[in-house]
């Protein structure tokens, strides 16, 4: 049980006990929820939300707030189809490469005006936002990709699974191979965040800039990590998007960030930065998804949705709120 509490804290467990609950109610309500080819359309529809929030966790641990990645996400997954229906390069190695280049040289953009502005995050990027969307919408264009349109490559990799079985009705169903960069962003972002010193840096810059400059970190380049490394998974998951939609338009998920935000808030990230684990945005993550839905075996609108989430990320910051106040009392400080 000790070691157990090494790796996950309590408020994981309360988060464990939310989905527990609701995925017993909903089964009750509706048999077909509780099935292995449910579960597997779960992890389809979360995967470019996984992706995503590996690079949110980072940028809230550094004590910052990104709202720019799903206009990089768009920019990317949009101009990499643009780009392969324009050359006839039908390759989807050059769409991921092509979405993850574009990504890395916006979050650098990111990056830059923070630093050398000393603006607020949450203003930087909510300007490059509409920047980098303005952008693509005048150069690029806003012509919706419809499924007869999309490149082979990317509706091949949208329904390709790593193996499929088939359910009672005859239809077939399977492991989604969006799996594969899902492990490798969790396994890269666990990594670097808690094997190395750029991860070290990223924390101690969200718990305090001074302290960070004074231990000798570069804050130059540790920022300049922290937004590339979100316009990288960004890049990766407009691909993923495109591919999973196989119908896409310019602006596809302009106005969804908060909901992505709230996933990693959700699993326990401090909006004040230093504090958050990839265990809770995990399950932040298939809590909000579970609720985006699921809510439709309950004989709910879609409506509920954001009743719902906000219930739910209110529990989770007053929890979090709450045990931070019991640490602070225990070792005999106070704070407001």
């Amino acid at each position: 049980m000790k070691r157990l509490k090494k790796y996950i804290n309590q408020n994981e467990w309360y988060l464990m006990g939310i989905i527990l609950i609701y995925s017993i109610i909903v089964t009750t309500q509706n048999s077909g929820f509780f099935t292995l080819e449910n579960f597997f359309d779960v992890l389809k529809g979360s995967s470019g939300m996984i992706i995503l929030a590996m690079g949110i966790l980072v940028v809230l641990l550094s004590g910052g707030i990104d709202l720019s990645f799903t206009a990089i996400a768009m920019f990317g997954g949009y101009s990499a189809a643009r780009l392969m229906m324009a050359t006839k390069i039908d390759n989807l190695a050059f769409a991921f490469v092509v979405s993850a280049v574009i990504g890395i040289l916006l979050g650098a953009v990111n990056a830059l005006i923070i630093h050398k502005f000393h603006l607020p995050t949450m203003i930087a990027t909510l300007g490059t936002s509409s920047l980098f969307s303005g952008i693509m919408t005048t150069f690029i264009g806003t012509k919706t990709i419809t499924v007869g349109m999309m490149p082979k490559s990317l509706r091949a990799f949208g329904g390709f699974r790593l193996f499929e079985m088939v359910n009672d009705a005859g239809s077939t169903y399977g492991l989604t191979v969006f799996i594969i960069p899902v492990v490798i962003v969790v396994v890269v972002t666990w990594f670097i965040l808690y094997k190395t010193m750029l991860g070290r840096g990223v924390i101690a810059l969200g718990n305090s800039e001074e302290a960070a400059k004074r231990s000798g970190f570069n804050l130059f380049w540790i920022r300049m990590f922290i937004y590339t490394y979100v316009g990288l998974l960004a890049g990766i998951m407009g691909v993923i998007y495109v591919a999973e939609v196989n119908s896409v338009y310019a602006v596809a998920l302009y106005g969804t960030e908060l909901t992505y935000i709230a996933a990693v808030v959700i699993g326990g990230a401090k909006l004040t930065g230093g504090e958050g684990k990839i265990l809770g945005t995990l399950l932040g993550v298939i809590i909000v998804r579970l609720l985006n839905s699921t809510l439709v075996f309950l004989g709910l609108t879609s409506s509920w949705n954001g009743f719902f989430t906000g219930a739910v990320l209110l529990f989770s910051v007053g929890l979090t709120s709450y045990m931070s106040r019991l640490r602070s009392r225990r070792n005999l400080t106070f704070t407001d």
